[in-house]
């Protein structure tokens, strides 16, 4: 058994490191709850043992809540399959986190399938009007709906929770491995923290997709910022928890700090807002999960309601999802009880069992709320999950002739700023001497260098005799659309499943030409695509999907090219059509295309 953590630390932490990164192994004990009565025992029996001096890192899931209010609705706290209803593992002592070096060893496999998810199009938007209906007849006035999203994992679950945390880097992350099941939280909501006298919680509502390039990005920030709607649902949670907290909060102490702050996140942004107060005399971890639990940004408001809304529309417990994962800790400070406890609201997590993972993906629907947006924004959420399907290695594939590589300078800056992206280590020396080595054992003739960047930092390559260039190529048009906004258009990897579908279907065809689904022309799978329309030459925005090529860069800045959004009318009436890479140069593409 083991468990990894990685919280930030709060102002009142007096560690002076900025974040509590652990690792731990054979707990002293296991403090678990099968059962609704024996949840508040494991809860006080986890403080008691931090006041010890031990650390006690766990969840307790969201079918628990019943044990500090028997007016709050959830499924059966024993479906089949489901885990306790509360786990502590108990520890004398915590050792570092070691941080990823380019002297690691190569990372342990895994895989992920296709994640499916359990709720159809069809049951989605028939859910969305039952709840649209229950806000009409006042019933409630947000409800978090969540669907379950399913999958087959094999492989090593660390090495997983690895990837997956590399995607979530700053929030509240927790590994659970034991032989039966394991826990990949990377949650980057708090659920709340304390240290025995002042609490603090940060809801999050409000979401919006990152945008492609840095201006598209800008854009949806600044609406999700601006958004009334946004601020309305995470205002509705930030009253909700006001109130929860007044249940055990000193008498005037209850504050909101910061209301309406934007997160960015790797995949969406999202809105949160602080709310602290401080704790009466004689507080218990026990009483605090009796006012709080679960959390309001998980359930909607007013709560009650709202969980037997979710209890009517929801076909399966949520488990470990939507409850709270953290550590209850041994702290000295002057006004608390020597206890420090963290938890996160346990979204973006992936429970692990016998061969099968699922993962819960939600969203605040309110009456200002629109079905295919909500739908747009599960999708959005999602997107941790492909980011981490698989180990992938940073690629970049250059051109090597006669001892010397052809945009170094622009390869070597795109491989740093995916580096940074993907939270990849990158030694730029290291990366320099891996090529070195390469040109040194090749140093007259032309060819094509693969090189390869794992998440650790280890960098590799290899090089190919290159073929000379055909005068001339053949192409065919994407039948079907590419989505636009997927992360691996935009970085050059390993990962190459989102071009699967889109291989040329007979070897006549040496690329295919893609469009999007606004019908916009993107790239090639292997090239960039440029236009020559009255003696101008185009090529595509970043915006419509697709990856920003070396060579494209440079013509770019040489004032060459011009980044234009082209369709498939632009194509017919080009004058020329041209392939373009760092590797090939410029190709002559044969404007009769198959599909156009």
């Amino acid at each position: 058994m083991q468990v990894w953590l990685d919280f930030p630390c709060t102002e009142r932490d007096t560690s002076g490191a900025p974040r509590i990164r652990q690792r731990f192994a054979q707990p002293t004990r296991l403090l678990i709850a099968h059962h609704l009565a024996e949840v508040s025992t494991v809860l006080a029996a986890v403080e008691t043992a931090a006041h010890a001096g031990q650390w006690c890192v766990g969840y307790v899931a969201y079918e628990a809540a019943a044990a500090f209010d028997p007016v709050l609705q959830t499924h059966e706290a024993h479906a089949a399959g489901s885990l306790p209803l509360a786990w502590f593992a108990v520890f004398d002592e915590a050792t570092d986190w070691p941080n990823q070096s380019a002297s690691s060893t190569t990372p342990a496999t895994y895989k992920t399938n296709v994640w499916q998810d359990q709720t159809s199009p069809a049951t989605f938007a028939e859910h969305f009007a039952e709840i649209k209906a229950a806000i009409a007849r006042g019933d409630t006035y947000q409800i978090n709906y969540t669907t379950r999203l399913k999958s087959t994992f094999a492989g090593d679950a660390l090495a997983y929770f690895q990837a997956l945390h590399r995607g979530q880097p700053n929030g509240y992350s927790l590994f659970i491995d034991t032989p039966d099941w394991q826990i990949c939280s990377v949650s980057p909501e708090l659920f709340f923290d304390w240290d025995g006298y002042t609490l603090t919680t940060q809801p999050m509502k409000g979401t919006a997709a990152r945008g492609n390039d840095a201006t598209s990005d800008a854009t949806q920030a600044a609406r999700l910022r601006q958004s009334s709607k946004e601020q309305a649902e995470n205002l509705m949670i930030v009253d909700l928890l006001r109130n929860d907290l007044g249940r055990i909060a000193q008498t005037g102490s209850v504050q909101v700090p910061q209301l309406f702050e934007l997160q960015a996140l790797p995949t969406v942004w999202q809105m949160t807002s602080t709310i602290t107060a401080h704790t009466r005399p004689n507080t218990s971890l026990v009483d605090i999960f009796r006012a709080l639990f679960p959390c309001g940004s998980v359930t909607g408001a007013p709560k009650v309601k709202a969980m037997e809304l979710i209890r009517t529309l929801e076909s399966s417990p949520r488990g470990a999802y939507c409850g709270a994962l953290g550590v209850v800790r041994p702290h000295a400070n002057g006004k608390g009880k020597g206890i420090q406890a963290t938890f996160n609201v346990g979204i973006r997590t992936v429970v692990i069992r016998q061969g099968d993972a699922e993962c819960g993906i939600g969203s605040g629907i309110t009456w200002d709320a629109d079905c295919t947006a909500e739908q747009r924004e599960f999708r959005a959420k999602q997107r941790f999950l492909g980011r981490a399907a698989q180990p992938f290695a940073l690629l970049e594939t250059l051109k090597l002739e006669n001892g010397t590589i052809w945009l170094l300078s622009e390869h070597l800056q795109r491989l740093q700023h995916s580096a940074a992206h993907f939270a990849y280590v990158f030694d730029l020396a290291q990366v320099e001497t891996t090529l070195t080595d390469v040109i040194e054992r090749h140093p007259q003739g032309a060819w094509r260098v693969r090189l390869l960047l794992e998440a650790n930092g280890q960098s590799h390559a290899e090089a190919f005799a290159l073929e000379p260039n055909p005068a001339s190529i053949r192409v065919q048009l994407a039948h079907t659309a590419i989505e636009s906004d997927h992360e691996f258009l935009r970085h050059k990897t390993t990962q190459r499943e989102v071009y699967a579908p889109f291989q040329p279907t007979t070897p006549a065809y040496f690329d295919t030409l893609l469009w999007n689904e606004r019908g916009e022309l993107t790239e090639f799978t292997k090239g960039n695509l440029v236009l020559e329309i009255n003696g101008k030459a185009y090529t595509p925005p970043v915006s419509s999907g697709l990856l920003p090529g070396c060579l494209r860069q440079q013509l770019l800045q040489q004032g060459k090219l011009q980044e234009r959004v082209l369709y498939q009318d632009d194509l017919r009436r080009a004058e020329k059509v041209w392939f373009i890479n760092s590797v090939r140069g410029w190709l002559a593409v044969q404007t009769s295309l198959e599909g156009a």
